[in-house]
């Protein structure tokens, strides 16, 4: 049972202003999850966590692993009948917890997220097999979640070789500051 009286009423209008995005269309047709290469390593799947979000059910959306371990492939909103742009809403309520000062649940994750802004610096995009790499070397956790990784170079979600954008610098001002 969910106590109505207990919820974050300003959680839903705070995450759909700073996400940008309909998420109250979702349908909870599960799509989201289905191709996400992370899923596995969840403890909510995409949807439950934009349920969690609808409901105001703040500690639970906030505390939860699922927000730090999505890396923003943008599979899931691919996948989403309403086109749903679910990294947003993991990227604001990543904002949000931190803001809160709410328990990371995932340890050494800011750390994975100032690798993966390194590499869209560096390219203008994410190279993941780096970002993957540069993150296993610093946290020296080398075979921990070695499967995955695999899972993602059979799915293709992993180029060998970084491409980059033709004009870098116009990044510069995103990362000045």
């Amino acid at each position: 049972m969910i106590d109505l009286d207990s919820c974050d009423q300003s959680l839903f209008p705070t995450v759909h202003r700073s996400s940008r995005t309909d998420f109250a269309a979702c349908l909870q047709c599960k799509s989201c999850g289905n191709g996400c290469p992370f899923v596995s390593a969840m403890d909510f799947t995409p949807n439950q966590i934009i349920r969690l979000v609808q409901l105001g059910m703040a500690p639970q959306a906030l505390e939860s692993a699922t927000i730090w371990i999505c890396v923003g492939c943008n599979t899931c909103t691919i996948n989403c009948p309403m086109a749903i742009d679910i990294p947003a809403v993991m990227d604001a309520l990543r904002h949000l917890a931190l803001e809160r000062g709410v328990a990371i649940a995932e340890p050494d994750i800011l750390e994975f997220h100032r690798e993966v802004l390194h590499s869209v610096e560096r390219y203008g995009r994410t190279h993941k097999l780096e970002i993957m790499m540069r993150y296993k070397l610093k946290t020296l956790d080398l075979f921990s979640d070695l499967g995955v990784g695999l899972r993602m170079l059979k799915k293709r979600k992993l180029d060998l070789t970084p491409s980059k954008i033709d004009d870098i610098h116009h990044l510069d001002p995103v990362f000045k500051g």
